[in-house]
């Protein structure tokens, strides 16, 4: 017996045995175990919460991008809008343009037309002055000699009224 008493490994074992005799005692067992359970149930309810997170997390995702993609399609909605006014603001300008060219070109061939007319009655009315001073100066010439002409007739014939 004093070689067992002297061996360590009986004294480990012996340590070892009295070791797990005062942890079954003090329920330190049961403690462990309640408390490994409580972590385990602690790291479950993490686990749910967490995965409960997800799914508000990818719904949330989802809600966004439904929201995006209704903004995109909106502003797509808005661009075609706006490229339809554009081409309606540029065919109306085209419109104006025209018009008003329109109307300058036919103001331009009035004044043009007035212009003509004018100077048509510019003309008439030197042709007329023209005509006139030639008139004037043809019956002066005629008058001249016809005056000299009576002049002289009526001289010649004074002597043979006064006789």
């Amino acid at each position: 017996m004093d070689a067992i008493l002297n061996d360590p490994t009986f004294w480990v074992a012996l340590a070892f045995f009295a070791l797990v005799a005062i942890l079954v005692y003090m329920k330190i067992p049961g403690m462990i175990a309640s408390q490994l359970d409580s972590r385990a149930e602690k790291i479950e309810a993490d686990i749910r919460d967490a995965e409960k997170l997800c799914e508000e997390a990818q719904d949330l995702l989802a809600r966004y991008e439904r929201k995006q993609r209704e903004a995109m399609n909106e502003a797509e909605d808005i661009l075609e809008n706006a490229k339809v006014e554009a081409k309606l603001l540029e065919q109306q300008g085209k419109e104006r343009l025209e018009q008003s060219l329109a109307r300058r070109k036919k103001m331009a061939m009035d004044r043009i037309a007035q212009v003509e007319a004018q100077a048509v009655d510019d003309v008439r009315q030197m042709a007329v002055d023209i005509a006139m001073d030639a008139a004037n100066e043809m019956i002066a010439a005629q008058a001249a000699t016809s005056g000299d002409k009576l002049i002289s007739d009526s001289i010649a014939e004074l002597d043979k009224k006064l006789h």
